[in-house]
Order: C-alpha cells, then sequence, then structure tokens
C-alpha cells in the first residue's frame, strides 16, 4: 500500500520533463523525511524554514533542494544520527534506501553553500529499490546556534499519512530570507524569487530576528549597527543595484514549470528596485 500511495502522489504533479519527475520525486522524499522527524519529536525542539519550508507549507512555486531548520534554543550537542534510523525506517516502508553523508564529507562546492559555521548538516542519499531512477539527493542542515526572535507556529500535513510539524511563522520566515540576501556571498537566484514572492504577498518582516541574526553572523557580525526598516532597505538597494541577474535567472530556472518560468523575462535591476520600492511602501517607511 505505502508504494501505491507514492506512485499516486507521482501522477498528482502531471510531470511533463525527466526534470520535472525529478523535482516531484524529490518533495515526495522531503515530505517522508518530515514526517519521519515529526514521528520522533524534533519539532518540539526545532523549527522548518527555507525554501522547501515555503513551497511545502505555503504554496511558493517553485521546487527547492533543501531540507532547513532551526533549533529553539542553541545545543552545540546536537546530533543527526539521533534522527537518522527512524528515518531509515520509514523511507524503507515507502521502498527508498537512505544513506545519510556527513557534512565533514561534502565537496567544497555544497560547502560553501552553508551561511553558518555552527550549524550541522549532511546529504540525505536516496534510492529507488523498485527502479532504476538514479539516486535522490536531498541537503539537510539544521542552525544550532539560533538568532534570538523567531516566531513559531504549527502546521498540519496529510502526506505520506497526518502528522504536525513547528515552523518558524511567515515573518520570521521573511526575515531570515532577509539575512541570506544581505550576506550570501555568491548570487542565488532562488534567494530572489523568493524576496518577490514575500513582497507580492505584503509580508512584514520580523526585524527583532533579522537584527539578531545580522549580529551573529555576515560581515555586520559583532558591529555597533542599528538594523531599522530604513538602513535595511538601503542595505538592500545597493544589493539589487550589483547583482548579475543574467547569472540570477539561470540558478532559479530548473526549480521552476511553465508559467512560473515566464515570470523571469522581467528580472532585472529595476524590476527588483520596484519590489524594494512596494516593500518600503507597505512597511510605511
Amino acid at each position: 500500500m505505502s508504494v501505491e500511495i507514492i506512485q499516486q502522489r507521482l501522477l498528482d504533479y502531471e510531470c511533463k520533463t525527466v526534470l520535472d519527475q525529478e523535482n516531484a520525486l524529490k518533495e515526495i522524499a522531503q515530505e517522508i523525511a518530515l514526517m519521519a522527524l515529526s514521528r520522533t519529536g524534533f519539532f518540539k525542539a526545532a523549527a522548518f524554514q527555507g525554501g522547501t519550508c515555503l513551497r511545502i507549507l505555503y504554496g511558493l512555486a517553485r521546487f527547492s533542494e533543501d531540507l532547513d531548520f532551526v533549533l529553539e534554543k542553541p545545543d552545540k550537542n546536537f546530533d543527526w544520527q539521533d534522527y537518522i534510523k527512524n528515518m531509515q525506517d520509514e523511507f524503507s516502508a515507502y521502498g527508498y534506501t537512505l544513506e545519510v553523508s556527513n557534512r565533514n564529507k561534502l565537496d567544497k562546492a555544497v560547502k560553501i553553500a552553508f551561511l553558518k559555521a555552527d550549524s550541522v548538516g549532511g546529504l540525505l542519499v536516496i534510492k529507488d529499490a523498485r527502479s532504476n531512477r538514479p539516486k535522490l539527493q536531498i541537503k539537510l542542515e539544521i542552525d544550532t546556534n539560533p538568532p534570538e526572535g523567531s516566531s513559531y507556529e504549527l502546521k498540519y500535513l496529510d502526506f505520506p499519512l497526518a502528522y504536525s510539524i513547528q515552523s518558524q511563522d511567515l515573518p520570521s520566515l521573511f526575515a531570515s530570507k532577509c539575512h541570506a540576501l544581505l550576506c550570501r556571498e555568491y548570487t542565488k537566484g532562488r534567494d530572489w524569487y523568493d524576496f518577490s514572492w514575500y513582497v507580492a504577498r505584503k509580508v512584514q518582516i520580523n526585524f527583532s530576528l533579522l537584527s539578531s541574526a545580522l549580529h551573529q553572523a555576515g560581515p555586520w557580525a559583532d558591529q555597533s549597527i542599528s538594523v531599522t526598516p530604513a538602513w535595511f532597505l538601503k542595505e538592500l538597494k545597493k544589493k539589487v543595484r550589483n547583482i548579475d541577474w543574467v547569472a540570477a535567472k539561470k540558478d532559479v530556472e530548473r526549480f521552476l514549470r511553465g508559467r512560473e518560468l515566464l515570470s523571469l523575462d522581467g528580472w532585472s535591476k529595476e524590476f527588483f528596485l520596484s519590489r524594494v520600492e512596494k516593500l518600503e511602501r507597505y512597511l510605511k517607511i
């Protein structure tokens, strides 16, 4: 029965290309992983965040390959191994085998994607035992020294079975994304796609969290800056003016389908400055 649930879920995606199918299978695997973590009590101490959180919980129209989490309180002794056995058992029930590579074994290109040194990550390597499909890889990452100020909410999911998870609320998710926008050392188009999504929905920013994050990690760490909305918007405009928007579009293209791809046609410095101006208006700066 478990195998049939997966097959039906895949049909729901109405995949038109091999890439569509690969993204759909990754998302199915992500949801199995989330359910497995929920059953271990993981979300009593941690919360879901990031692009996959937006996709699964809030309907963001792009796929995401990572599972990102944040602890409620710092814990330098956190270890994914406490949860891996249950995850392996759950994947096995749905016809998958699961391996986990330690973060220390990841190549440099993957390591550089982590914003913080005090986080714990790994790579889920998932093989469908029933077919010759290529292995799926999902990056797993948790912030073990979270900045102060997050707010959370409980969400409910029903695939593959009913379960609940804790996530950052939307203003806190937006604050975490704003930290990445200002601090990431390379251009990630997916950050800017998400930014546009937040602004289109007039999501507020948890400035308490953003201020804590900026003082903790990034170029402003330990500096005496006042993270006001006006300061943030000024720095964001600087970023927008220096982005290679052609490269940014290429980064996000493979995570989009159909009509969403067309939305990239208008990407430019001028478009994103207009998004910052819209943010400025509804924040009432």
